[in-house]
């Protein structure tokens, strides 16, 4: 198994940090705030890899395709204009391989980015971190005849749907049954709810590029997205960590143990009785 934090970098270049509108803002809205808190404990408790970004995702955001980005935020020589496609949605709503905007804020930068920055954050940042996590996969595969991506992220607390409406703590997503064995996300489901925990199925999030590109069940690796609530782990202001995050940590390296167990009963059936299900 190998949990991976894309979203949780808070090395901030001081030049970065100059060019961005409201830097305190954009950090606080953009970051996976603190979820590398949760992850590092999760996977020493379990002996699990683990690969946590360093860059920010104002800088680069790793959950997302190379080829996803709003080239009119970009000086310089740019390629020939791409028709919209599943390459570049994220983009056009403001959130592609360099976020431009977030709802309720507008632009993030004061000036536009250089072709020349651009390919240096994908050359340093982005080609490295996929490097990393593609190869470990395999690695992983190859040792154990099964690998499975935990891919943890942190959400803002969900909105009510109706006064009575209690929102999911917990979204576990698969990219409606694309990336991972079903068996594996119905026991995190029945995991969470059985420990009390709110949980929801791929709504509203199913993942992103990084399931899209490394769920290859076929192949043996699966990949499950997991969204923590911000709210279970950080302090009133979603800033700090509280006094609840060892309990989430215990929970989730619970969960881990538990899929491990799994994963482990799918290596030892070998490729042909997973072939044949």
């Amino acid at each position: 198994m190998l949990i991976a934090a894309p979203h949780c970098g808070r090395a901030y270049p001081d030049d970065m940090l100059a060019s961005l509108r409201e830097p305190d803002e954009a950090r606080l809205r953009l970051e996976d705030r603190h979820i590398d808190a949760v992850a590092g404990p999760v996977a020493s408790a379990n002996g699990t890899s683990l690969l946590l970004a360093q860059a920010p995702r104002a800088m680069i955001d790793l959950n997302r395709s190379v080829d996803d980005v709003d080239w009119s935020m970009v000086q310089g020589s740019k390629p020939k204009p791409v028709r919209h496609s599943l390459a570049n949605r994220r983009s056009r709503s403001g959130l592609g391989l360099v976020p431009r905007r977030i709802p309720g804020m507008g632009e993030l930068w004061r000036r536009p980015l250089t072709k020349g920055e651009l390919d240096a954050w994908i050359a340093g940042i982005y080609t490295p971190y996929h490097a990393a996590l593609g190869s470990e996969l395999e690695r992983l595969r190859d040792r154990w005849g099964v690998a499975l991506l935990i891919d943890l992220h942190s959400m803002p607390p969900l909105k009510r749907t109706h006064p009575q409406d209690r929102p999911a703590e917990f979204v576990i997503g698969d990219r409606f049954g694309a990336s991972c064995d079903p068996g594996l996300v119905d026991l995190a489901l029945r995991y969470l709810a059985t420990h009390g925990r709110r949980v929801a199925h791929n709504r509203p999030y199913s993942g992103g590029y990084v399931l899209d590109r490394y769920g290859q069940t076929a192949r043996g690796i699966h990949a499950l997205q997991i969204e923590v609530c911000r709210s279970t782990y950080l302090d009133a202001r979603l800033d700090q960590p509280s006094a609840r995050l060892p309990a989430i940590v215990k929970l989730l390296a619970g969960l881990v143990r538990t899929l491990g167990a799994e994963v482990a009963t799918m290596a030892s059936r070998g490729p042909i009785a997973q072939a044949a299900e």
